[in-house]
């Protein structure tokens, strides 16, 4: 029997008010045999896997059923028609309803009749601004739930409906009545009217909606920027033709052109030209890189210098700049497990404030208190309880912190990473590619007597310019203009040798030649030296060594003041890791490691008792990847390491590692404490209102306002700057 992997959808859910509606639509789509479905209520959005037997129809009509719509995709514009529509609606709110309310505040203006046309200013705010809430909460009736909405429509409802049967059937609408002002809940007769209270909750609910829906849009800022980066069109080169065609038309092994200024259209490989390239945008970097012919750009950077001609590698989804964006969505659209706490909350809060809320007002009957004093603290239980905040805490700040990490060049696979970033102990430092350059560099050149440092580099350069090692490379690229080379020979294990300027020239291995005491030994301790050999007498030495990078020592500092203990791991031999750890003050080395030995290596570390981050590049770390807490791989190696990791660093700076966690942690941080002013706000407004002790129309404004701080609070994450900065 064969089995297939669930096929994946991303949809566009409108009509959600709160978390409770998130988690009602999540229920229901689970229910589906073979669908995972999570729904988040910041991004508006539902990440559903389904099997083969369903379709996509299947699952927007079971959100339908539930009451609200879906879509794929999701329009673009959603955002900014929300954030609109709630404006509009808040606007004429404010402008008919603050009459209202100084009218019930403030004695002086109480002119004749002015209870009847705060009536006709109130049924205007109440059922045609406040329409939404109405709406939601009928047709989670409909489907035996309650939301948010719910608590909302009964509070407005239930003050609107008391002050007009007060008005028509009680004291309330004689000409001339009058009435105080009191932050408390008035115990007094069928003469008082509550619309300031329903006029100045729906009014103060509209303008937390509206601030939120801004906000929102605000924490998803930093991935549609990301998205923005690709450029729209492109010159592509056809018969030696510059044709200008949308991106979208841009094929796999096209050549394209890109200007100065202009932005780099898809991921590539410069064939012609050299530039510095911006890759700010996508990496993080400050400093431009400079490229030429045989190097790879990445789509959406842009040239600084002079004119590329690139051959097209990656298009549409395959880019670079694609993938990233669907990591981040894919971490906004998952929840932590705090949040999952918070979902299951929610989903009982509202029944059992309804609960409260009738107990409540049974309670104060039964105390001898007015029916209007009881019917008052009942919509204050009701409006102060909203569990909108519980909703808002986790996903705002995943919006914003993996938002802020990809424009730093740090990609987040999924939140439950986050909860790991707060446990690691040790962090496991791969050396080639990560501590150090991963490719040989040139490091000394040591001439005998009677002959120039320079000379020996010239003539080995020659000869090595015909020869592919990485040894050769590191040789020529320190040479600008190459003497030209006659009679190349290879001889594997040896060497190479050639005639330069009339000279028999050989370049080849420390043992295969005799050295003259003025050689000194040093230069094997430096890295791997080869013997330069002119007409068969040995002139120098040249030495190649994989170099640390320039940041590692700054990084390996940065993860000691997170708490974190520093492990080289590598295959190289002792004495080479020694020095490496040496030079970057590491203390426990683990060397002459096999690929295949570096899970065990890691396995070892858990085993004793550490929880181990791992940071590698190369496919041999893809396991030890996998095998760690916490997997950071190096966005500068291999797509295998990178599909083991939890944690991308797009750029191959070990500074960016301790970035990661440290951004990590923060959003963590922060998703904590916006979990807790939520479920504080919500312990400490319910007594409250139950006692009499809240206006209805105070609950209101603080019940909107907590939405808001929670949103506020994560769109700090927005400042957090690199350490490199």
């Amino acid at each position: 029997m064969t089995t297939t992997e669930p096929r994946h959808v991303e949809l566009s859910i409108s009509g959600m008010t709160c978390a409770s509606c998130a988690r009602r639509i999540e229920r229901k789509l689970n229910k589906l045999d073979g669908v995972s479905a999570t729904v988040n209520y910041a991004t508006e959005k539902a990440s559903v896997q389904f099997p083969d037997n369903l379709r996509v129809d299947d699952l927007v009509s079971t959100v339908r059923a539930a009451g609200y719509d879906a879509e794929e995709p999701a329009p673009e514009a959603h955002d900014d028609d929300e954030a609109g529509e709630l404006r509009l609606r808040f606007g004429l709110a404010a402008a008919l309803g603050v009459p209202v309310i100084a009218f019930s505040m403030i004695p002086a203006l109480q002119f004749p009749a002015w209870q009847w046309v705060s009536l006709a200013l109130a049924s205007v705010v109440v059922w045609v601004c406040g329409w939404p809430f109405h709406r939601a909460a009928a047709i989670n009736a409909r489907h035996g739930a309650s939301t948010m909405d719910t608590l909302v429509s009964m509070g407005v409802t239930v003050s609107y409906l008391w002050s007009l049967y007060a008005l028509v059937f009680g004291e309330a609408g004689m000409i001339g009545m009058r009435h105080e002002f009191s932050l408390l809940p008035r115990p007094t007769t069928s003469g008082d009217i509550y619309l300031e209270v329903a006029v100045g909750v729906t009014v103060f609910l509209l303008l937390g909606r509206w601030l939120e829906a801004r906000s929102k849009r605000s924490a998803g800022a930093a991935l549609r920027s990301l998205l923005a980066l690709g450029a729209k069109d492109v010159s592509v080169l056809r018969d030696g033709v510059e044709t200008r065609i949308p991106v979208a038309a841009l094929q796999v092994g096209e050549q394209f052109v890109v200007r100065p200024g202009g932005r780099i259209a898809t991921d590539g490989l410069v064939v012609e030209g050299s530039s510095a390239v911006d890759r700010s945008m996508v990496t993080g970097e400050s400093v431009p890189v400079e490229v030429g012919a045989g190097d790879q750009v990445v789509g959406g950077t842009v040239n600084a210098g002079g004119r590329l001609v690139v051959s097209a590698t990656s298009v549409g989804a395959d880019t670079q700049l694609a993938r990233m964006a669907r990591l981040v969505e894919h971490a906004q659209a998952g929840k932590a497990e705090v949040q999952r706490l918070a979902d299951r909350v929610s989903s009982v809060f509202v029944p059992v404030v309804v609960v409260i809320a009738l107990v409540a007002f049974g309670a104060w009957l039964l105390a001898g208190r007015p029916l209007e004093f009881a019917v008052t603290t009942a919509v204050a239980v009701l409006v102060i309880a909203c569990p909108c905040a519980l909703g808002l805490a986790t996903p705002t700040a995943l919006l914003v912190g993996t938002g802020r990490g990809a424009q730093l060049g740090i990609l987040v696979k999924g939140p439950e990473v986050l909860e790991s970033t707060r446990r690691v102990d040790t962090v496991v430092l791969d050396k080639t590619g990560t501590v150090t350059t991963g490719r040989l560099t040139l490091v000394d050149v040591i001439p005998a007597d009677g002959v120039s440092r320079e000379e020996v580099l010239r003539f080995a350069a020659a000869v090595e310019n015909a020869s592919e090692h990485p040894i050769a490379a590191a040789i020529v690229r320190e040479v600008p203009e190459l003497l030209p080379v006659s009679d190349f020979v290879s001889t594997d294990g040896v060497g190479v040798s050639g005639v330069v300027e009339g000279r028999r020239v050989v370049v080849g291995r420390l043992r295969n030649v005799s050295l003259p005491m003025e050689l000194t030994e040093a230069a094997v301790a430096q890295g791997t030296v080869v013997a330069v050999s002119f007409d068969d007498k040995v002139v120098g030495l040249v030495v190649v060594s994989d170099v640390v990078k320039p940041t590692s020592a700054q990084a390996i500092r940065s993860l000691r003041e997170l708490g974190l203990r520093p492990v080289l791991l590598t295959g190289d031999n002792a004495e080479v890791a020694a020095s490496v750890a040496a030079e970057v003050d590491v203390d426990e080395v683990i060397a002459d490691v096999l690929p295949a030995g570096k899970v065990d290596a890691i396995r070892n570390l858990q085993a004793q008792g550490r929880v181990v981050a791992m940071v590698g590049d190369g496919v041999n770390d893809a396991p030890a990847l996998a095998a760690a807490d916490l997997g950071l791989a190096m966005g500068t190696g291999t797509d295998v390491a990178i599909e083991a990791s939890d944690l991308t660093l797009v750029r191959g700076d070990l500074r960016v590692a301790a970035d990661a966690i440290r951004l990590s942690r923060k959003t963590l941080g922060t998703i904590k404490g916006n979990l807790f002013w939520a479920f504080a706000y919500n312990v400490a407004g319910l007594p409250l209102a139950a006692l009499g002790l809240l206006n209805p129309m105070i609950a209101g404004a603080a019940m909107a306002f907590s939405s808001v701080f929670v949103v506020t609070n994560s769109l700090r994450l927005r400042g957090f700057r690199p350490s490199a900065a």
